[in-house]
């Protein structure tokens, strides 16, 4: 299959000099002249004319704004998500006018019974495209505030961008992760251009949930994983479960500790993390679990299980736990 009928569908029969016509540009570096190309292919220019503006059109080249009638390759990866970017906006600019059209319909609906109505307030989302989608979408219409909790890598991929753009829109961005993105340097530097664009960062140690409430009204809860592989979110608007997240979003932050600097590590919250770890090994939970539980690598865990134990002169994973929890409840 070409390339050409692989991004619009097009017959491989109507396309098939656009695969020859891409390789070329891209062992060239670049299309300087189109009957250049075509005399070193020996393919007719017009036939390489058509199969650049194919090619134009589906993003895998561009044209070098400094010289006219010149054709830059661009990676196919960048190409297909570049286009797969504009199909995810156009998807959800028109699922969101279905549900207003059914939200107004619904508001004329009588349920069995009387009452009130009582329309659906819940959406399964299924598959990175999809979820992708909605989050631009909602992204967009945000206005004053978005509230996150990242329970680990966010299952939709890296949001960073979004935060950017809202921060630099004036939205009010507050982001609630656990202390290991204190730890790990790839994470420490993408919160460090966060921190610095204006978004506020905080870290506790046990997130149970990944989720993101846009105005205070729409809620994205993310679920992981489906039974095949994809990422799952359900949108959630009701205004009482937006509430609930809003309580437990303030709760946290009360509790939760400042990222700021690049000076992160786990210095600042090292009483904290210590304290979730003795909770949870008082509970006879192995080093696997603990770290599963807060999101951090085994050998990190450990390693502070260790520093525990030798701190309380403990013999015994229990006692440890034990000792750290009077510790803590006294000093608490």
């Amino acid at each position: 299959m070409s390339m050409t009928s692989l991004f619009t569908g097009r017959p491989p029969s109507e396309g098939e000099h656009v695969t020859d016509v891409y390789h070329y540009a891209t062992r060239k570096g670049a299309i300087e002249a189109i009957d250049v190309a075509a005399a070193d292919l020996g393919i007719d220019a017009h036939l390489v004319s058509e199969a650049v503006r194919h090619l134009v059109e589906n993003r895998l080249l561009r044209t070098d704004d400094g010289i006219g009638g010149r054709f830059v390759p661009v990676d196919p990866d960048l190409a297909v998500a570049s286009m797969v970017s504009s199909v995810e906006r156009e998807i959800y600019r028109r699922r969101e006018l279905i549900d207003q059209i059914r939200e107004r319909a619904g508001a004329f609906a009588t349920p069995a019974g009387g009452g009130d109505p009582a329309p659906s307030t819940v959406e399964y989302l299924v598959g990175a495209m999809e979820v992708r989608g909605f989050l631009k979408t909602a992204g967009d219409a945000c206005r004053d505030e978005l509230l996150v909790l990242q329970a680990g890598v966010s299952e939709a991929g890296d949001l960073s961008q979004m935060f950017l753009v809202l921060v630099a829109r004036g939205v009010t961005v507050r982001v609630i992760c656990q202390h290991r993105s204190r730890a790990d340097v790839t994470t420490r530097l993408v919160m460090k251009r966060l921190t610095d664009a204006g978004v506020e960062v905080y870290t506790v140690s046990h997130v149970p949930r990944s989720a993101i409430v846009f105005d205070r009204s729409l809620v994205a809860l993310f679920g992981g994983d489906g039974a095949d592989g994809d990422v799952t979110l359900a949108r959630v608007r009701n205004q009482g479960i937006a509430r609930f997240f809003l309580d437990m979003f303030n709760h946290l932050w009360e509790s939760a500790t400042p990222l700021e600097g690049v000076e992160f590590g786990y210095g600042t919250v090292a009483d904290d993390l210590q304290q979730s770890i003795a909770a949870l090994m008082a509970k006879g939970y192995t080093d696997e679990v603990v770290a599963r539980k807060l999101g951090m690598s085994v050998r990190s865990c450990r390693r502070h299980i260790a520093t525990l134990m030798r701190d309380l002169d403990a013999t015994s994973r229990f006692q440890a736990g034990v000792e750290a929890a009077r510790k803590f409840l006294k000093t608490g």
